[in-house]
């Protein structure tokens, strides 16, 4: 299953990624460029999530902007 957002539409949602995932800097998120798995990572680093908890909530936030 293939979880990226495609890097236009990453820029084009970047904020709402920031409202979700507010402790994640500006730089992280962009650096993520859209990837499921590098997002995952920085939300399990950051919120002390499991990894787990983690994909699921990007899976989440992904379905909401998939075309």
């Amino acid at each position: 299953m293939n979880n990226d957002i495609a890097e236009g539409k990453w820029k084009q949602i970047i904020g709402k990624a920031k409202t979700a995932w507010g402790e994640l800097t500006d730089d992280e998120l962009t650096k993520a460029e859209g990837r499921a798995d590098k997002l995952a990572g920085l939300i399990q680093e950051r919120y002390g999530k499991t990894r787990e908890e983690a994909v699921r909530e990007v899976n989440r936030f992904f379905d909401m902007y998939r075309d």
